[in-house]
């Protein structure tokens, strides 16, 4: 029987990586493999998972590497210990492939870790979901016009964003660091797999240049998000006889384009309203009239009401890798506007949406209305039909499980072995 590590910070499904790496592993096991999952247990706790869980230290580790962080710029430099432990527990384990999606998130020595996974012959797949791994801090450097990571980091512009540092400005140190860690893997051992066509041309650039990229996009659960009747999500939100332009995120920053949105807002017309999901209160405050600001949704299947409600959904994010946001609002049979940022432009096409250049909130409002001049009845069979043959998250597993199989064959081969 084949086995399959996964490592991450947080498990939970309401985290996008934590769903994916979830669902990655009951396919494995649903091939008959056995599945691990490794994750920060300082920052997560224990959530229900099929796969067997491995706990890498604990809330105290989570706060001291948090504390290095803000204090040194150090992040991915503490937890030694707690990683050398994990590193004993990979080696009891000996899975055939090690998948790793992040690991910033205050939980592991990347240089401890890097050290054996560069001497071990185990093949490894690292699905980038953002930038940090090839910078020397920031996980994006788009709103900041940042190129510095192309030749090596230094003065860093984002210091003071996630991971945050308060005093010390390491990026030049850390991008030598990263670079000297990531880099010692085999070229035949280490298989990128960025989510978006945008991360692979930019990390064709940088220090990794030289390995084996494979573009596997996100995918969706098209049953859920699907479109669906409206009436409930119009009589909770009182939106009868309003043109409902929709903005979904986690967290809303103007990187995000929650100042766009507000600028939005004053040229809207008396009939149409802008709703944004994921507001805070400080936020809502700031929020004007024709604006409304929903904290979340009360599950799943309302949110995709309200992408079904939607006239349009607007996506004014100025930095971004491969949004899911987009996604499921195609799925639910809604068009994309978004701006032409990194990979968020990657699922509009022509029977999808719209992109506009960065900045211009005021063609983001003019082509939601010219989507709106089509109709839904237009727009709905194209957007569900894109979305089952792009986005259904069974194919997109599947992608990696092909991968797996690829690399344990290469791997059996090239050390003459049989497969187990």
């Amino acid at each position: 029987m084949k086995t399959l590590l996964q490592i991450n910070p947080v498990l939970r499904v309401s985290t996008s990586t934590g769903r994916i790496m979830q669902e990655i592993g009951e396919l494995a096991m649903q091939n008959g493999w056995e599945s691990y999952i490794a994750y920060g247990k300082g920052r997560d706790g224990i959530k229900p998972c099929q796969s067997r869980l491995i706990p890498i230290g604990n809330r105290l580790d989570t706060l001291w590497h948090g504390l290095e962080t803000r204090l040194f710029d150090r992040h991915g430099l503490a937890s030694v210990q707690a990683t050398r432990t994990f590193v004993k527990q990979i080696e009891h384990i000996a899975p055939d492939i090690i998948h790793i999606h992040n690991i910033h998130g205050y939980f592991l020595n990347y240089q401890v870790l890097f050290d054996y996974l560069s001497k071990c012959g185990i093949p490894v797949v690292w699905t980038v979901h953002d930038c940090w791994l090839y910078t020397g801090h920031c996980y994006y450097y788009s709103y900041a016009g940042c190129n510095r990571w192309q030749t090596g980091c230094y003065h860093c512009p984002q210091k003071n964003e996630f991971p945050a540092s308060l005093f010390f400005d390491r990026s030049a140190w850390n991008y030598a660091d990263k670079q000297a860690a990531f880099a010692s893997m085999p070229q035949d051992k280490l298989v990128i797999v960025p989510v978006s066509n945008w991360i692979k041309e930019e990390m064709r650039y940088s220090f990794l240049n030289g390995y084996d990229f494979r573009v596997i996009h996100n995918g969706i659960n098209t049953d859920v998000f699907r479109i669906c009747d409206t009436r409930n999500v119009v009589s909770r939100y009182g939106t009868a006889g309003k043109h409902v332009l929709l903005g979904v995120a986690s967290i809303w920053s103007k990187e995000k384009g929650l100042d766009d949105f507000i600028q939005m807002a004053n040229l809207l017309n008396d009939d149409e309203l802008i709703v944004l999901v994921g507001i805070k209160p400080k936020e809502k405050r700031m929020l004007p009239p024709n604006i409304l600001g929903i904290a979340r949704t009360e599950n799943v299947h309302e949110l995709a009401g309200l992408y079904s409600l939607a006239d349009a959904f607007i996506n004014p994010t100025w930095q971004d890798n491969y949004p899911t946001v987009n996604l499921e609002a195609i799925a639910c049979g809604t068009p994309v506007v978004t701006y032409r940022t990194g990979g968020s432009v990657e699922a509009v096409t022509a029977e999808t949406g719209i992109v506009v250049e960065q900045g211009n909130y005021k063609g983001l409002l003019e082509a939601a209305r010219s989507i709106r001049r089509c109709g839904k009845e237009y727009w709905q069979p194209l957007c569900r039909e894109y979305a089952l043959a792009h986005f259904r998250k069974e194919d997109r597993y599947a992608d990696y499980f092909r991968l797996y199989e690829e690399l344990t064959a290469r791997h059996n081969y090239s050390y003459g072995s049989s497969p187990q």
